[in-house]
């Protein structure tokens, strides 16, 4: 076997062996206001539950390994006490992925990941509506376990409401597994779906992505386009211009004349069809034809 002793890594190289290594992990994503009411929306894959009695779910917004910053989740948390952990299926993994882009502290990620907020009943946060379970949470407390880059912060939570969505429970009330459809964190770009294993999504710009709420109306509002549709048209840096649009749609009536006189539905149908193989860029410009 190889070996490694920890100090001989480099964090970066710590980091990416550890979330390889233990995987899948489930994800929090947590939802916080900040001092000034603005909500926050981010995932994290150090999570787990760790007490029935009392309800206790711990999940560790880590300093970042690039420069030591911490995220605004912990700093909400440590000013509010208040937190939702709202779990996460496939049907709003793109969503997610989107939602965890370093966008500024005033920036609500629920708008830009284009997510329903709802009203908690015991907390401030907000609910996602699209999760299929939201825990509202108390912090109890928070744990440092250090100053450097890498290092995490327990963030110990209490359950005071728990929300299911009807079409996860059986007859019985217990939580049926596969209509649930969880989706877990691992290495690198992968995650694992519980219905089908292992797929990859791109990590969000670092240029930070124009988001959902950038979109035209029809596209946000669409009743062909899914969550995971939407989250991956907001995940690029601009919207294509006019001319890029022009251009592609000349080409694409000369192989598909039917196009010119398609009606939006039908475009979007087109459009899905292009997402299904990772091309946004020419769903886009057919959208916004």
């Amino acid at each position: 076997m190889k070996c490694f002793e920890p100090k001989d890594l480099s964090t970066g190289q710590l980091h990416s062996y550890l979330l390889s290594a233990v995987a899948p992990r489930p994800i929090a994503f947590a939802s916080t206001l900040n001092k000034d009411g603005v909500p926050n929306l981010s995932p994290f894959s150090y999570f787990n539950v760790f007490s029935a009695n009392p309800p206790i779910l711990i999940f560790s917004p880590s300093r970042r390994v690039r420069d030591n910053t911490v995220k605004h989740t912990l700093q909400n948390a440590e000013a509010t006490k208040e937190v939702v952990i709202n779990m996460v299926n496939y049907d709003m993994v793109h969503q997610m992925s989107l939602s965890s882009a370093d966008y500024p502290d005033d920036v609500n990620e629920f708008k830009k990941a284009g997510f329903t907020m709802l009203d908690s009943h015991n907390v401030r946060p907000f609910r996602v509506g699209e999760s299929p379970i939201q825990f509202e949470c108390k912090v109890n407390e928070i744990i440092r376990l250090g100053k450097k880059g890498g290092a995490g912060n327990l963030i110990i939570c209490e359950v005071l409401k728990m929300h299911f969505s009807k079409e996860i429970l059986n007859k019985d009330k217990s939580i049926n597994q596969e209509k649930l459809d969880l989706v877990a964190r691992a290495g690198g770009n992968y995650y694992s779906r519980a219905k089908k294993g292992f797929f990859e999504i791109p990590k969000p710009l670092s240029t930070l992505g124009i988001g959902v709420d950038s979109l035209p109306e029809h596209v946000r509002n669409s009743m062909i386009l899914t969550g995971n549709d939407l989250g991956m048209l907001g995940n690029v840096e601009t919207l294509p211009s006019k001319k890029e649009i022009e251009m592609f749609i000349e080409e694409v009536i000369g192989k598909y004349p039917i196009i010119k006189n398609a009606s939006h539905r039908e475009k979007h149908k087109i459009a899905q069809n292009y997402l299904s193989y990772g091309d946004v860029q020419s769903a886009l410009k057919l959208l916004l034809s």
